[in-house]
């Protein structure tokens, strides 16, 4: 560095200072390059001299050469600036950075959303992809991860969070899960400011809506499956309303108690009731014996007077007809109706009589004194 100084810092007067290599002597009382009178005492360093090695030590940092030295062991005043090396250098670092936050991968399980000025330009492909940076930005999200919601008081949550009302005024704890993953990333980002939140608040208000119209009893028992199955659809038709880009998989339903401040006047209730139960069954099965006895012996009695009835109808329009037809026959002959009525009137009589007859013309002059007639009758009876 070259030039004409009225002195140093420190006020001394006028000599030049020198050009060159060589920084002169001292004329007139000047300073020797630019430093404090070699005679003054308590002077500090000179501040040239610190600006002038800040500058060298940038230039060498930079890619440039460093001015030469006096044989004081001062530094010229020629300098060769920042270098066409340098500038190539920090070309390609630029060049470098910029590929380097341009080009990005996206694996399987992910998905990738284009930002042009942030505002959405594409879907990003498998693979390797280019996004020309600062103009397009990106965002990779997990989309085949499964995500875990934890809902209920042994879950971690508020002390509230899990303690639901039923539909018979009854107080239950509840604990669940929510599993979801991202099926849309643009909806995923654009629209959910806080997607955990959101998916946690529609939850626990789906399943408070479920509760609210369910009795105790099937939430304890035999009705949890059911309601995790009304539970996962009417959360997902929820977020599809709010366009939140998410799907869910799955929803486990751990755990339904009664809360551990009541837990114990709640199981003597509950055996209570199992015990009515069990006896409101007894009596009705004693009942239903009882009831289908008296209704099978009623139909029994029914069916007998109908069958008496019946075979007395018929019965008597049998005799009807069978009179009917012999009157109609004696009209047409009454000699012979009559003889027939005798002979058959006179078989019926005799048909149930044990009887010998004996034939007085037949000439018969050997009839023993006795005659074992019943004996007759059995051996007739038995041909």
């Amino acid at each position: 560095m070259a030039g004409n100084g009225s002195g140093g810092p420190w006020g001394q007067g006028g000599g030049n200072r020198g050009s060159g290599n060589n920084g002169g002597g001292n004329n007139g009382g000047g300073n020797n390059g630019g430093r404090p009178p070699s005679g003054g005492g308590g002077q500090g360093p000179d501040l040239d001299d610190l600006v002038r090695k800040g500058q060298e030590q940038l230039r060498v940092l930079m890619g440039g050469k460093g001015g030469g030295n006096n044989k004081n062991g001062k530094q010229s005043g020629g300098g060769g600036g920042l270098g066409f090396g340098g500038i190539g250098l920090i070309a390609l670092a630029a060049l470098g950075l910029w590929t380097f936050s341009s080009f990005y991968r996206v694996d399987t399980s992910e998905q990738s959303v284009e930002l042009l000025f942030g505002k959405f330009s594409s879907i990003g492909n498998e693979g390797l992809n280019f996004a020309p940076w600062p103009v397009v930005t990106k965002e990779i999200l997990p989309v085949t991860r499964e995500n875990t919601e934890n809902i209920g008081v042994g879950r971690g949550g508020r002390s509230d969070q899990g303690l639901m009302l039923t539909g018979d005024e009854n107080i239950v704890d509840i604990d669940f899960q929510v599993v979801w993953n991202i099926n849309n990333p643009q909806e995923f980002l654009f629209n959910l400011a806080e997607p955990q939140a959101t998916i946690r608040a529609v939850s626990e208000s789906v399943m408070r809506e479920i509760v609210a119209r369910t009795d105790l009893t099937p939430i304890l028992t035999t009705g949890k499956g059911e309601i995790a199955a009304e539970l996962q659809t009417l959360i997902q038709e929820t977020l599809d309303s709010y366009d939140a880009g998410v799907n869910i998989i799955r929803v486990n339903f751990d755990k339904a108690d009664p809360p551990n401040e009541v837990a114990d006047s709640f199981r003597e209730v509950q055996a209570a009731e199992q015990k009515r139960d069990t006896l409101e069954k007894q009596a009705d099965a004693y009942s239903n014996t009882k009831v289908a006895a008296a209704r099978g012996q009623a139909a029994e009695l029914l069916e007998q007077a109908e069958g008496y009835r019946s075979q007395t109808v018929n019965q008597a329009e049998g005799e009807a007809s069978r009179f009917i037809a012999v009157y109609d026959e004696y009209a047409k002959a009454p000699e012979v109706t009559r003889k027939r009525l005798y002979l058959e009137t006179i078989e019926k009589v005799y048909s149930d009589v044990n009887k010998v007859i004996l034939d007085e013309n037949s000439g018969g002059q050997g009839v023993v004194p006795y005659l074992p007639l019943n004996e007759l009758t059995k051996s007739g009876g038995a041909k």
